[in-house]
């Protein structure tokens, strides 16, 4: 076939293209693209029912920051609240049923007792509702200087054994025993929650941490069960290391951790170290989880329900039940909204002009909630 001009080839092209794209009003003259991010399921964005704890202390303070900025972005959920307090003897019915109706919760800190008096609420709750993994994201913040850069550790404690499972009991007077129970089931199904987590948010390494050199037996069982797992993940790197020198090497290296298991009493102490290394436990979200229901909270205990001069005050810092709660959406299967509320509340600690005492500021929990929702995309 005979090759055509130059001049007749422009004058098909210019025929047969479509008209190039006009710029839309209220873009900045740019083009506007909008992509797919997320196919829904029919009933998807059905508002969803989340059970509310207020709790102790700055408790009411931090969920009514939470409350306010749902409302503000029109998350799709609305609240069940309960008022549960740490000097309850036990958790109302009520409450355990409403968490079981909804499957989520979000909770505000529960004082527990030192010594003598009631039982941990936090603990009865985890134990009814076999919440065995807890979850803390410790991760340096845009803006907000610390000691250490490039941290990025996600920490997650066996939840429902170890020495926290209450068995004590005085043996004779001024001789008491308290029990550690360690279970291959419970040490295999938190080493693959950790390797899951690993494997689906793309994190390269699993660190146990342990005491076997000294309990051979106990803590022994968690590292075989632990090594039993990894050895399912060959794609994810895997080690170990002792508790004491894991602290050491957690405030001195701590961009060398990634993923973080351990049983239940040293997760607690990793998790409030971390949260320290990074700026504090106000800033610090969490969860706790099992196969049917996932309570979000502040990730470290240290300071979850505050003292009496920041709640008469009204300075509780809300950051880390906001970003808790963006976890919580997430969860529920609401990505753009917890992208919404995450990229704000890290906008509002970045411009430095919003925070609380604990973060090297004067404002309020309000201000810093206004502030959050101004933020709002």
């Amino acid at each position: 076939m005979a090759r055509r001009s130059a001049p007749l080839l422009r004058r098909l092209v210019s025929v047969s293209s479509p008209p190039a794209p006009q710029p839309l009003p209220g873009h900045g003259g740019g083009l506007a693209r909008r992509t797919v991010t997320y196919m829904p399921r029919p009933g998807d964005g059905t508002p969803r029912a989340v059970t509310l704890i207020p709790g102790d202390g700055i408790g009411p303070l931090v969920t009514g920051a939470v409350r306010q900025v749902m409302e503000a972005m029109h998350a799709p959920v609305y609240f069940e609240t309960y008022e549960v307090h740490g000097d309850m003897p036990t958790v109302p019915p009520a409450v355990i049923e409403s968490i079981r109706r909804n499957k989520v919760c979000i909770k505000g800190g529960l004082a527990t007792p030192v010594g003598g008096g009631v039982s941990s609420l936090n603990m009865q709750l985890r134990k009814e509702l076999d919440l065995y993994a807890s979850l803390v994201h410790c991760s340096n913040l845009p803006g907000l200087p610390t000691r250490h850069e490039g941290v990025d550790i996600v920490v997650i404690r066996e939840n429902t054994e170890g020495e926290y499972s209450g068995l004590e009991h005085e043996v004779v007077p001024g001789v008491v025993e308290s029990l550690k129970v360690i279970t291959k089931f419970c040490s295999e199904r938190v080493a693959k929650y950790a390797f899951e987590y690993a494997y689906l948010n793309n994190r390269k390494k699993v660190t146990a941490v342990h005491k076997a050199n000294i309990m051979k037996l106990a803590d022994g069982l968690f590292l075989e069960s632990c090594r039993e797992v990894a050895s399912k993940y060959p794609g994810i790197q895997y080690n170990e290391m002792i508790v004491d020198n894991c602290s050491m090497q957690l405030v001195s290296k701590p961009e060398q951790f990634d993923v973080m298991v351990t049983p239940n009493l040293y997760g607690n102490l990793v998790a409030n170290t971390a949260a320290g290394i990074v700026g504090g436990t106000g800033i610090m979200p969490g969860g706790n989880v099992g196969q049917d229901y996932a309570i979000f909270e502040q990730g470290a205990s240290a300071g979850n329900v505050g003292n009496e001069n920041i709640v008469e005050q009204k300075k509780a810092n809300p950051v880390a039940l906001l970003l808790s709660s963006a976890m919580m959406l997430r969860h529920l299967q609401f990505p753009s909204f917890a992208d919404r509320l995450e990229t704000a509340v890290k906008r509002v600690v970045a411009e430095g002009t919003h925070r609380t005492k604990d973060l090297g500021g004067t404002s309020t929990t309000q201000e810093v909630t206004d502030a959050v929702i101004a933020n709002l995309d």
